[in-house]
């Protein structure tokens, strides 16, 4: 029986991997999740200047929605809208993530924020700049808002704020008991599935056990409760967010592998086949994602889901107390 149900968990975690995009952090359910999470925790003002701005300025229905259906709640389908947007205008793709190099120092953070195509860190205060803005008209502001619901989400996925040579972990082949590697574009070294779509989206179906996204946000928001203050206290420090995220990479995203990845001496890449076709080395690893690994990220990433809402609730509450 034991064997059973973990056969059937690995298979609906396989299945998922179907629908997951590349490079969407947290995929579609968990950047809903964290926009029902904060939601829930919006003062009386900044739920209803939420609300209005986003209802006064819809999304364009011409736009091609990845995630379908689409949500009828206003900030769960907001949440999603940024990376629509990025597939339109190429120009915001490195607003997404801060390629943070395993073993970087703290110190150094800034450094991986170029200003010729910025980063999440600058991104989200330049986006929370425009929401503040008496300048912005209601267009702009509705923009910003969703910039700054999906970029929260982004900042707090840990393979979003670290790069080994490997694209945040889409140059890392890894497989389940029940689903093999495969090597979809060889030209240019993608495997599937990957470490990055894992962590998007892959774990979160696992995680969630089959939940709606609002009864798997309510669970989180209700699981967490008792470290919300903490959170809050701490204030809104985007580069100690960034880094935290970091660090949760090492030490499990990564950490916890089965096989050990080495670092590598940091080089510039477009392609998994650059860096000495490093998906084909990393390939050889044989990276098998079983039991043991899925319960190790679990609680990582039920903490930065519920986190992640909550500190985009301290923004929007900041902004319209």
């Amino acid at each position: 029986m034991k064997r059973l149900l973990i056969s059937a968990i690995f298979m609906a975690v396989v299945l998922s991997f179907a629908a997951a995009p590349d490079a969407r952090a947290w995929g579609c359910e968990g950047h809903q999740t964290i926009a029902l999470i904060a939601k829930m925790n919006l003062d009386p003002r900044a739920l209803a200047m939420v609300l209005q701005i986003l209802q006064d300025n819809p999304i364009d229905p011409k736009m091609s929605r990845f995630c379908q259906p689409v949500s009828k709640d206003l900030m769960a389908d907001a949440a999603n809208w940024a990376d629509d947007y990025r597939n339109i205008h190429k120009e915001t793709t490195g607003w997404h993530f801060i390629d943070i190099p395993r073993g970087a120092g703290r110190q150094k953070i800034g450094q991986y924020c170029p200003a010729s195509t910025s980063c999440i860190t600058a991104a989200l205060a330049a986006q929370i700049a425009i929401l503040k803005s008496t300048d912005s008209d209601s267009a702009q502001k509705a923009d910003a808002l969703r910039f700054v619901i999906h970029f929260v989400g982004d900042i707090h996925q840990p393979l979003h704020t670290t790069n080994n040579n490997d694209k945040g972990g889409h140059c890392i082949p890894v497989s389940y008991p029940d689903e093999p590697t495969n090597d979809t574009k060889p030209d240019v070294g993608d495997y599937y599935p990957e470490l990055h779509t894992a962590w998007d989206s892959g774990m979160i179906y696992r995680i969630a056990q089959g939940k709606t996204v609002d009864q798997f946000a309510a669970e989180l928001n209700q699981q967490f409760q008792s470290k919300i203050k903490t959170w809050q206290r701490e204030g809104l420090i985007f580069d100690e967010w960034a880094w935290e995220s970091h660090q949760l990479a090492e030490k499990v995203a990564y950490g916890d592998l089965p096989v050990a990845v080495p670092i590598e001496k940091p080089v510039a890449v477009s392609e998994c086949t650059d860096d000495n076709h490093i998906s084909d080395r990393m390939a050889k690893l044989n990276e098998v994602l079983g039991p043991d690994y899925l319960n190790a990220v679990t609680p990582v990433i039920e903490e930065q889901l519920a986190k992640a809402g909550i500190r985009l609730s301290m923004i929007l509450n900041q902004i319209w107390p």
